[in-house]
């Protein structure tokens, strides 16, 4: 979940999530401001009330579906299958990420609510792909479509979504695993507006492929939404640096800092929505309180950068920590993460 970095220091080894190392360390990175807590009640409450309303409609729609000989309809009662999925998925995640860290797990389950909106996601393409296969065998052979039934629930279907989308909207949707379930809910609610114009255009011209070709229209949202869900979940879990923050620009920022000399090692992930993390190897002047320095460029990466995780060893800068690429001496035997030096004069 967290970088685990490891190196070999004259003969010892530290661990940039805060143990000493061998040379002299004397500053293990901060951790103080964190507020990561999620407002749980509020939005289990705002999730649970679109649940309702999603489950209720969803078992009309699918008998109404059938009757009307409409795959328009049960492709939506199909997508709103996965909507009450997904919300449930969330509100599992969401207590599961709630609990305390422990035993090895030393970020608790925060992570969870990741793994929801990956699958979230993943049902979405999987679903858009069957509906896009049986919305082209419809529009081979169309079948005989019930225009009136098809426009009416439709119409329905898109005051439920309205009401679910609304209220998950209430909730935290900095968390992707809240804008999981609300892209479904959201795609839904377009999905039965394509299908009640479906169901006007049977009605008014008998014209059955249009019901298939609203089909389509819904698989293509499904996998739009379903792409962005899984590319941010993947990058969470590669370890990528979050949307708007380049390590480059940053490391480039603390190796300008008065006193600093080289920056290394320098890793920037996201251990969950709207939780960036950020460690670091820092090499001051020999003159400089590390200390200080350390509170100084965790200062500068709150305000401007809004990381509050931060796990900075910072030392002093000895001829043998600044021969970072040689063999003999190295840092590190395998050197990882971006490298900065201090630009003067």
């Amino acid at each position: 979940m967290s970088q685990a970095h490891e190196h070999e220091h004259d003969g010892a080894a530290h661990d940039h999530g805060g143990q000493q190392s061998g040379h002299r360390s004397h500053d293990q990175g901060g951790h103080a401001g964190h507020s990561h807590g999620l407002t749980a009640d509020a939005d289990r409450r705002f999730l649970l009330g679109a649940l309702a309303l999603i489950c209720g409609f969803m078992v009309g729609e699918v008998v109404l579906g059938f009757l009307a000989h409409s795959l328009a309809l049960i492709s939506d009662a199909g997508h709103m299958l996965t909507d009450a999925a997904s919300l449930v998925l969330a509100l599992v995640a969401m207590r599961l990420a709630a609990r305390p860290a422990h035993g090895s797990l030393t970020f608790g389950l925060k992570r969870a609510e990741i793994l929801s909106a990956q699958a979230n996601g993943i049902t979405l393409l999987a679903l858009g792909a069957v509906f896009s296969y049986e919305a082209i065998r419809r529009l081979i052979s169309p079948h005989a479509v019930e225009g009136g039934v098809v426009l009416a629930t439709a119409l329905v279907g898109i005051v439920v979504n309205v009401l679910a989308a609304w209220l998950i909207s209430r909730a935290n949707r900095s968390s992707l695993n809240v804008e999981g379930a609300y892209q479904h809910i959201l795609n839904d609610a377009w999905a039965f507006i394509a299908t009640a114009v479906a169901g006007l255009v049977v009605l008014l011209t008998g014209f059955g492929r249009a019901d298939a070709i609203a089909t389509l229209v819904v698989a293509a949202l499904m996998v739009h939404a379903g792409y962005g869900l899984v590319r941010e979940s993947g990058r969470i879990f590669l370890e990528a640096a979050p949307a708007g923050l380049d390590p480059d620009t940053i490391g480039a920022q603390l190796a300008s800092e008065p006193g600093v000399v080289e920056v290394h090692d320098l890793h920037v992930w996201t251990i969950t929505s709207g939780y960036p993390a950020l460690s670091a190897h820092v090499l001051v002047s020999d003159e400089l309180d590390c200390h200080a320095v350390r509170q100084r460029l965790e200062s500068a990466l709150r305000s401007d950068h809004r990381i509050e995780h931060t796990t900075l060893q910072v030392d002093h800068a000895t001829p043998e920590l600044l021969q970072l690429g040689t063999e003999a001496d190295a840092h590190c035997v395998d050197p990882h993460g971006s490298a900065h030096r201090a630009r003067r004069g």
